[in-house]
């Protein structure tokens, strides 16, 4: 089981550089050959686009076997990001978009195959401690990979920068090729058809709904504040645009710390407790980025990064813990689509509420936080009460 874990963080180490210095070198790729900032924000959405089909890209995962399906995806990356090479001028400059839009659904196959993986190759107490290791890998690749990125950019180019994201899945391909799993009832039962089936799952079970909308909350707001962030920094702090490096950092600090100890929550405590002290968390820190104070910031932003993951690992464990196996890749995928889908109409909202200062958008985020966690302490207090057939039963955050 320990040999599956490193295999595990080892990919997510992989992906997470790979991933984050692809994505702003695409960026840049696109801004020096057509000069559209707009334009160069594209790429971003192709690659998120794609979550919008997690549910149907699931299904597609429980029908397939699961681990050659994610081997797969990682080698089609591989395949595709040399292409790149192709490209001498803003003629070929759709390339970009194509492998962007490829990024997109190659995440949403290998997270839900992942997913569906994960709970094949380690025992149940050993989820969320992966989980939230795997999530410091990737927050801590985040930290490194866009400077590394940007640095080979500068010096060699982008078709560099491709051939040496291209190396990278392939050597994810090997690392799942090498797991040991166990058999699961999903290699020799059948699967239901339809993605309703796990549809009816994800919000029927509140095991798996609560910490999963808590999560979707946290992330959606992430992106809501995003545009207050420029705000906070030039306006309010009147510091110059640049800081904002220096607040990234800090939640990326924050984030590998959060993912490092989630483990050990959800093990003590149920998942949806743990996503409700994450979503808090994330909103206590948008009222600390309202404070004229520079270390108040920063600290608010480590805050932030402690959350955010708390949320979301939350989520997945759940997804991973309660799903039945047959269905658990499109109830991961799903969840994903839950999760990281409001992004996309969160952040130009966010863009719009700026133009009434960098405050109200902070502030509306944290309402939404501490109101949606607060919503659920409720629902699984009473849920917790009715189980035990009294009044006055355990509460959200008693031990397992």
């Amino acid at each position: 089981m320990r040999r599956n874990a490193v295999l595990f963080v080892a990919v997510s180490l992989l992906s997470g550089f790979g991933g984050s210095a692809m994505a702003l070198v695409t960026g840049l790729w696109i801004f020096d050959l057509i000069g559209s900032p707009g334009l160069a924000a594209l790429a971003g959405i192709c690659v998120y686009a794609p979550t919008l089909a997690g549910p149907w890209l699931g299904s597609l995962v429980d029908r397939l076997p699961r681990r050659p399906v994610v081997v797969a995806a990682n080698l089609t990356l591989a395949a595709v990001l040399p292409t790149l090479l192709a490209i001498r001028g803003p003629g070929q400059v759709w390339l970009l978009y194509v492998v962007s839009t490829v990024y997109g659904v190659a995440y949403v196959l290998i997270d839900a195959g992942e997913s569906a993986l994960l709970p094949a190759a380690l025992s149940p107490a050993e989820l969320g401690d992966v989980n939230g290791w795997r999530s410091s890998a990737q927050e801590g690749a985040k930290l490194v990979a866009p400077l590394a990125g940007a640095g080979l950019y500068a010096w060699q180019g982008g078709p560099m920068v491709a051939l040496l994201a291209a190396g990278l899945p392939a050597l994810a391909a090997a690392l799942y090729a090498a797991l040991r799993l166990t058999l699961t009832p999903s290699a020799a039962a059948p699967h239901p058809r339809g993605v309703r089936a796990g549809l009816a799952v994800l919000f029927g079970s509140p095991a798996i709904r609560l910490p999963v909308c808590l999560a979707a909350v946290a992330i959606g707001m992430s992106g809501f504040t995003t545009a207050a962030g420029y705000a906070v920094v030039t306006e309010l702090l009147g510091l110059p645009v640049t800081f904002l490096g220096v607040l990234v950092s800090a939640q990326g600090v924050g984030s590998v710390a959060g993912g490092v100890v989630v483990g050990r929550l959800i093990a003590r405590y149920r998942p949806t407790a743990v996503a409700v002290a994450g979503t808090v968390l994330f909103g206590l820190s948008c009222l600390g980025r309202c404070l004229p104070w520079w270390p108040a910031v920063v600290a608010a932003s480590v805050v932030a990064g402690v959350g955010l993951p708390w949320a979301l690992v939350a989520g997945v464990t759940a997804v991973q813990t309660h799903s039945p196996d047959a269905l658990l890749g499109r109830i991961a995928a799903s969840a994903n689509t839950v999760m990281f889908g409001p992004i996309t109409a969160m952040t130009p909202l966010g863009s719009a509420a700026v133009l009434l200062g960098g405050r109200p958008p902070l502030l509306l985020a944290a309402a939404g936080c501490l109101a949606a966690a607060a919503l659920v302490w409720r629902t699984g207090r009473r849920a917790a009460n009715a189980s035990a057939g009294v009044k006055k039963g355990p509460l959200l955050y008693t031990r397992r």
